[in-house]
């Protein structure tokens, strides 16, 4: 479970992020390491108890858990570091294609939930062709009351389009849908509600809600059909 010293460290690291700081602080990062390895392996259990794509695979927590280290080779920030420990869960693996599950541990920002958040051309292609053929089943996907429930903002776009995509006509019952970069939910937390033992199953519990919508968009992915 996440505890105390965890958030504490990540504020701390978010004033002071520079090398000197963290190696002086290295044995605090390992422990808030474990403590986010092992809500990561609880939130994985949690999901493979109603996602059976999850249960099938059951991958390992540390291949799902994004690096701490920034890539500053192209951007203007240097700081080395980031300031929240990220995980994301996917049948296809953390850097695969597939729809999937996230947690974003953060001091007064953490948040999780479910989808496909930016997706590369083709994939996105893939998936605006099953929403308009398959409209009547996302839209019931999208707005049902547990999903609506478990996350109040719905489903939201990691960007859109102001026209309507290449092939597709304004007129479309589902295009507003089409104008979406990707699909996904999110949901944030408290601290306190990140300290509690049972955060890992109230994460999965939230996610049981967005399920069937992950199923849909890599049931789209996974298809041949261009």
């Amino acid at each position: 479970m996440i505890t105390k010293p965890t958030l504490d460290f990540l504020a701390e690291l978010k004033t002071h992020n520079n090398r000197e700081w963290f190696e002086a602080s290295r044995p605090r990062y390992q422990e808030a390491a474990a403590d986010f390895f092992d809500t990561v392996a609880r939130f994985i259990h949690a999901l493979a108890s109603f996602d059976p794509a999850i249960a099938e695979v059951m991958p390992d927590p540390k291949s799902c858990i994004m690096r701490l280290y920034r890539d500053v080779r192209f951007s203007k920030d240097k700081t080395p570091y980031k300031t929240g420990l990220f995980a994301y869960v996917s049948k296809g693996g953390r850097k695969g294609p597939l729809a999937g599950y996230y947690l974003h541990l953060e001091p007064g920002n953490s948040f999780g939930g479910g989808g496909l958040y930016l997706p590369e051309a083709a994939v996105l292609a893939q998936t605006r062709q099953a929403i308009d053929t398959r409209f009547d089943e996302w839209n019931a996907l999208v707005t049902a009351p547990a999903l609506l429930a478990a996350f109040p903002d719905g489903v939201l776009p990691s960007g859109a389009l102001k026209r309507a995509p290449k092939s597709y006509d304004e007129t479309n019952p589902a295009i507003e849908w089409l104008r979406y970069k990707g699909y996904f939910t999110q949901r944030f937390f408290s601290d306190a509600e990140v300290l509690t033992t049972d955060f890992a199953d109230r994460l999965g519990d939230c996610c049981r809600a967005v399920m069937p919508m992950v199923t849909f968009l890599n049931s789209a992915i996974e298809s041949e059909t261009p």
